[in-house]
């Protein structure tokens, strides 16, 4: 199925921990059905000192944001500033993302 969420879209939150939280596509992994959104579902890794290539990598805690699956998240319409569904309309130009809303053109 294509993943009709990409790379620097606004999405929101719809379930879970970090639910209605908005932020920025930061990566969309489609294989994995899942995306990284910058401010949402973030981890800690307790990070060992390492030495690569001559240099140092400092040890401690590291705040990173994990993948979330995308039927968490709904895609936040530019016009109407809501969460929506997205749908897909053909014309001679190719296909464009609607907001299922407000009919408005997402691309």
């Amino acid at each position: 199925m294509k993943v009709k969420i990409r790379k620097d879209d606004t999405v929101e939150v719809i379930s879970g921990r970090d639910r209605g939280l908005r932020g920025k596509v930061i990566r969309v992994l489609p294989k994995e059905n899942r995306l990284v959104v910058q401010g949402v579902n973030l981890r800690i890794k307790h990070q060992a000192q390492i030495q690569t290539q001559g240099r140092t990598m400092n040890p401690g805690r590291v705040e990173f944001e994990a993948p979330i699956h995308i039927s968490n998240v709904m895609l936040v319409c530019p016009k109407c500033d809501q969460p929506t569904r997205v749908g897909v309309e053909r014309d001679e130009s190719g296909a464009h993302r609607v907001c299922k809303r407000c009919k408005a053109l997402i691309d």
